[in-house]
């Protein structure tokens, strides 16, 4: 059995009829956060009934209609026919109108539309219900092989105790270690109680519909977050609260005694500071006690983190100043990657070490600050050159992207054209317009305040020069409204 972690943490609930959001804090510091907005609900979970609109054999894949803005998309590796869920060898076994029972595993992201599998999976607070599987499987997270293997005694023998007309396998979640029998009996009813429900709406319903859909993110994390190490949840909703306490008696027993309303004047958010940490978590410079930071990029292929010593110089050697700012940034770069959500493919750039024992206790440190993530991660070896590339499993949009649009004036750069490089264009522009028409009255340049000012200013012999090589006279004028890359060359 692994030593359970000391009651610590704390689970912030704030809800408003326009959104739900939802705070981790860890020995007093917030370390997760979830965003639901009402008006659009994440997807993922949802069971829908759908209908095939368009097989593509080429990529051995199909469209389907769920009834969403955007046709969903279906692998042949997530497909599965009939009511022994057989997996069929060619796509082509799906036909257009077909209706198939399906669920989304990933949100519409974009232009893409859903990712679909007919591999239903059903989670509850200890268990996951896979209809079409046959195994029982333990989560990576429960390490102690002697619990591993206790657990899947305990879930054999309890399926044994409830013989049904039900197939299909079970995953253990990782809360689910040291839980009594009684505990797992109840999940697994409840798991089979409503996948009979799903399978009967299913044979009914034509589609595209919703069959059965994900619970709210108040409810969710009841469901997920609270484990053994939360001492409370405190929810500023008095409704919410109450859907809460009953969902927490018939779900996650135990739980409900930790529940809490918070009826203050002050927002449950600024109590904890989360509000703050929600606009950190939106920047790319990290600051860190010691005077480094660290600088974060996110990009659609993958996401970089920097490590700078900044102010910090340490008090003995170069080599220990690098040291000691790495070992820091392991600490925040844990949080960070929790905090803001980052997926897929991430690049770490330590500052170089010379010695081989600091690359190999950074490691160390990052793996220990990372055991806590409820996602799964997976590190490299620190290379000679302080990278360290590393994999954190999708759960679900990043903060940045739920939160934020790309920046309409630099389009997603990150920069923009100097006021300088702007002038200069707008010279070339006018002489190509000089070449090609013949304006009687000269020309009008309307224009960012910035380029103007510079065009008044420091670049006035230029346009004085341009005037008397062009023969006509150049005007200017602002445009509050257009960005600094903005301009228009206008004949008079």
């Amino acid at each position: 059995m692994q030593t359970r972690v000391p009651n610590t943490d704390e689970v912030l609930i704030n809800v408003t009829p326009m959104e739900s959001r939802v705070a981790l804090v860890e020995n007093g510091i917030v370390q997760e956060l979830y965003v639901e907005r009402t008006a659009r609900r994440g997807l993922v979970g949802n069971i829908y009934r759908g209908r095939v609109v368009r097989v593509l054999p080429g990529m051995q894949a199909a469209f389907v209609e769920i009834g969403l803005s955007r046709t969903a998309f279906i692998h042949l590796n997530e497909v599965r026919l009939g009511a022994a869920g057989t997996r069929p060898a060619a796509i082509h076994e799906l036909h257009e109108g077909q209706s198939i029972t399906v669920q989304v595993m990933k949100d519409m992201m974009g232009t893409k539309g859903a990712r679909l599998t007919m591999d239903l999976s059903i989670p509850s607070r200890y268990l996951v219900y896979m209809p079409f599987g046959d195994q029982v499987g333990i989560s990576q997270k429960i390490e102690d092989e002697v619990e591993r293997e206790h657990l899947k005694q305990q879930i054999r023998s309890l399926r044994a105790e409830s013989p049904d007309e039900l197939g299909g396998g079970f995953i253990v979640r990782t809360v689910a270690e040291g839980v009594q029998d009684a505990e797992l009996r109840h999940d697994m009813d409840f798991l089979l109680k409503l996948w009979r429900h799903v399978r009967e709406r299913a044979l009914v319903t034509e589609g595209p519909a919703l069959i059965s859909e994900e619970l709210p993110l108040s409810l969710r994390t009841l469901r997920d977050l609270v484990g053994p190490g939360v001492i409370k949840v405190c929810i500023d909703s008095r409704e919410t609260y109450g859907k809460a306490i009953e969902f927490a008696r018939e779900f996650v027993p135990g739980v409900e005694d930790r529940l809490e309303h918070y009826p203050g004047e002050r927002p449950l958010f600024d109590l904890y500071n989360v509000e703050d940490d929600l606009q950190k978590a939106l920047q790319r410079k990290v600051l860190l006690k010691s005077g480094g930071y660290l600088i974060i990029d996110q990009t659609e292929a993958m996401t970089t983190v920097d490590v700078n010593t900044g102010s910090f110089v340490g008090s003995r050697n170069l080599e220990d100043t690098v040291f000691k700012t790495n070992l820091e940034a392991t600490h925040a770069i844990a949080r960070q990657l929790r905090l803001r959500n980052l997926g897929g493919i991430i690049i770490i750039d330590f500052i170089d070490m010379e010695e081989q024992e600091h690359r190999q206790q950074v490691l160390r440190s990052l793996e220990k600050m990372l055991a806590r993530d409820h996602a799964r991660t997976k590190i490299t070896q620190v290379s000679e050159l302080g990278l360290v590339e590393m994999t954190r499993k999708r759960t679900r949009e990043s903060l940045e992207h739920l939160l934020c649009e790309t920046c309409p004036t630099c389009a997603g750069r990150g920069t923009v054209k100097t006021a300088e490089t702007i002038c200069f264009e707008i010279f070339r522009e006018i002489l190509r317009e000089a070449r090609a028409y013949d304006a009687a009255n000269g020309y009008s340049v309307v224009a960012n305040q910035r380029v103007i000012d510079r065009l008044l200013g420091e670049e006035s012999a230029a346009v004085a020069d341009l005037e008397q090589f062009i023969g006509k006279p150049i005007r200017f004028q602002v445009e509050a409204m257009y960005s600094q890359e903005q301009y228009d060359v206008v004949l008079l």
